[in-house]
């Protein structure tokens, strides 16, 4: 990695109803189906190559961030159905044009108490130069989704 002001790592947790097993799965073999539960958010995830739930498949999300329609191409880095955790690095889209690597990895775990999960969200990225923002908006807007595939997996049981 390059210096230090350049990279940069968010994170944020969101309490979620559904159980770990249940958000992991959203992600990790269907991602195809997101776009259901916030279709205001994002509108599609197709599969480019390899099979869902499989590390190296490549997958291309169609979303809408800070108002203007986006894409992004991902490769599934990892995909750890023990820790609920998956991890896409974005390959092409939008985020290339002012990010060198973006590295977004989504954590399930069992609530400490009670029922439900926390969802983490780590965002990892190289920026290309000095002048381009910290991605906060899409932090929130990953927290924003997570609480809308939540509603969709706790409405639906």
């Amino acid at each position: 990695m390059a210096s230090s002001a350049l990279t940069g790592k968010l994170e944020a947790d969101v309490e979620i109803k559904a159980s770990p097993e249940q958000f992991h799965e959203m992600f990790a073999h269907k991602p195809h189906h997101v776009h259901h539960t916030c279709y205001d958010k994002i509108q599609g995830c197709d599969l480019h190559e390899g099979e869902w739930g499989k590390v190296g498949t490549i997958v291309h999300w169609t979303y809408v961030h800070d108002g203007k329609a986006k894409k992004a191409k991902e490769v599934v880095e990892a995909v750890d159905p023990d820790k609920n955790l998956v991890t896409f690095r974005v390959i092409e889209g939008d985020l290339m044009e002012e990010y060198k690597s973006f590295v977004i990895t989504i954590q399930v775990s069992p609530k400490s108490e009670g029922s439900g999960s926390v969802v983490h969200w780590t965002l990892e990225y190289e920026k290309l130069h000095d002048g381009i923002a910290h991605p906060e908006t899409l932090l929130q807007f990953v927290q924003d989704v997570s609480k809308d595939i939540d509603a969709h997996l706790t409405q639906a049981s």
